[in-house]
């Protein structure tokens, strides 16, 4: 797999999103070196910061084959970026990793730590009221990650994948159970037993009590 893109984005205004008004999904590709670091991707902005970035979900990437799905889907191309994600790979599709799978780039390790749930900032982006909707049943969620090994990139750089040796589960289960819960204590100690984001745990944790 190759990185094909680094996509920043910058702080701008958008309506029908979040209720603050401003958001960093407008992501463009840049051909510098970027770096990557445990908070995330030099110069890139987030605005809703309640369920966006952080440790557990520094870096959102998304795949070459779900934007040629996408495309073909909506009858035009997409550029790296549309879906506000820092990296785009070729190669990779996202349903198919698992929690805790590690992506190498460079000197950059990736952890996979929770699948991208939609929300009306995606909507607004895509200018259709009902993509939340579409995305959910298009059932290509990208991935959020942890940065485990700082380091610079740029577009061209070869991605490793490294399975998760680990008791886990995939991006596409994670997705799906956001919509139907598990709630049974053994569905929900099979889950928190992959090393999944601290926003997705802290919910998960709820339906123990």
């Amino acid at each position: 797999m190759l990185l094909i893109s680094v996509n920043l984005g910058h702080e701008q205004p958008i309506k029908n999103g979040k209720p603050s008004g401003k958001t960093g999904i407008y992501k463009l590709p840049t051909t510098d070196a970027v770096r990557v670091g445990v908070g995330g991707i030099g110069n890139d902005v987030i605005c809703d910061l309640d369920n966006h970035g952080g440790a557990d979900q520094a870096v959102y990437v998304y795949g070459q084959p779900d934007y040629e799905w996408w495309s073909s889907e909506l009858g035009r191309e997409l550029a790296p970026g549309t879906f506000g994600e820092n990296l785009t790979i070729s190669g990779l599709e996202s349903a198919g990793l698992s929690i805790g799978d590690l992506l190498q780039i460079g000197p950059v390790t990736l952890q996979v730590s929770a699948a991208r749930i939609p929300c009306a900032t995606l909507a607004a982006r895509m200018g259709d009221p009902g993509f939340v909707k579409r995305f959910r049943h298009a059932e290509r969620p990208g991935l959020y990650c942890r940065v485990l090994h700082e380091g610079v990139v740029r577009a061209g750089n070869e991605v490793r994948l490294e399975p998760y040796q680990g008791e886990t589960i995939t991006a596409l289960e994670m997705f799906r159970d956001w919509y139907e819960p598990d709630r049974s204590a053994a569905g929900v100690r099979h889950y928190l037993a992959a090393p999944v984001a601290s926003r997705a745990r802290a919910a998960i944790e709820k339906r123990l009590v």
